[in-house]
């Protein structure tokens, strides 16, 4: 694929494109105007880049309960939401990443709720084996995970982007929460999250319902 190619793909204009990649605006324009021709090792490395970002843009609507599917250990069973990720990660035996919800209480930016019903993973195809697991993408960059006791799970600007770019069928407490916590422990600022152009107004609504999220 061509650079203005992989930007159409992801349905972004050359500005929100340069901005997601960190590449200079007059450098996408050299590129797709062919004035200059983009080296074939950087196109190369975009093109992983923009094939991620696509597989991991998925839809989902909630998994609901199926008999025929593996039970998980409930979230009322354990205290503290970190034991609980801990036995589920026992239970699976497989490389997965814990998304969203419970990447936030990984980095104990929110409590959850005494019943989970959907646990947000990046991971393979077969984890839908078990109930309540939905798959947020295959793949993920390496860069966007962190881990703790043997605990993967997405960093919280990759946590804040897939609850953006996921936001129709979620329940934003968890993130609106998380939010709250990361502004008032960070002087009253949202500096350090990062956010694609494609957001911003979403983001900025639910940064609003952060801030007065603990009001009486």
């Amino acid at each position: 694929m061509n650079v203005r190619e992989m930007r159409k793909l992801l349905g972004d204009t050359q500005s929100e494109f340069s901005e997601r990649y960190g590449i200079p605006f007059r450098t996408i324009q050299n590129w797709e105007s062919k004035t200059r021709k983009a080296p074939e090792y950087i196109t190369y490395l975009l093109e992983q880049k923009v094939r991620r970002d696509l597989v991991n843009r998925k839809t989902y609507s909630l998994p609901l309960h199926d008999p025929k599917k593996i039970d998980l250990p409930r979230r009322k069973d354990y205290i503290g939401s970190f034991a609980w990720l801990k036995a589920i990660q026992n239970e699976i035996k497989e490389n997965l990443v814990f998304a969203l919800d419970q990447a936030l209480m990984c980095e104990e930016r929110f409590l959850g709720r005494n019943d989970e019903p959907v646990i947000w993973v990046y991971g393979n195809d077969s984890l839908i084996r078990y109930n309540g697991i939905a798959i947020l993408g295959n793949e993920i960059n390496l860069s966007d995970v962190k881990e703790d006791d043997g605990i993967k799970y997405t960093s919280f600007n990759r946590t804040v982007y897939d609850a953006l770019a996921n936001e129709p069928i979620l329940d934003m407490q968890g993130i609106t929460e998380a939010l709250s916590n990361y502004y008032y422990s960070n002087s009253e600022s949202f500096e350090g999250i990062f956010v694609c152009p494609e957001y911003h107004e979403l983001f900025e609504k639910i940064a609003d319902d952060a801030i007065h999220y603990y009001d009486e």
